[in-house]
């Protein structure tokens, strides 16, 4: 995962956000959560892509946890 390089890139004033897209799995999101420990007072915006109900996607097919991550990243309309 090259993490060691992306923390010094980031230390060393490279970057001013950090966006984790990860898979939205255990694993996706255990690495999300280790990078951004890793991370924490960098002074780095840390940010992950959005998830949830894809556009044109029917309601009908999605599972309880991609309902629960779009009602959680719900915005104004």
């Amino acid at each position: 995962l090259r993490v060691a390089e992306l923390v010094g890139r980031v230390r060393g004033g490279e970057a001013k956000e950090v966006v984790l897209a990860l898979p939205a799995t255990v694993d996706g999101q255990t690495t999300a959560h280790y990078i951004a420990e890793r991370l924490a007072g960098s002074g780095v915006e840390i940010t992950s892509l959005a998830r949830g109900v894809p556009v044109g996607g029917e309601l009908d097919w999605l599972d309880d946890g991609t309902i629960i991550q779009a009602l959680r990243q719900r915005r104004p309309a």
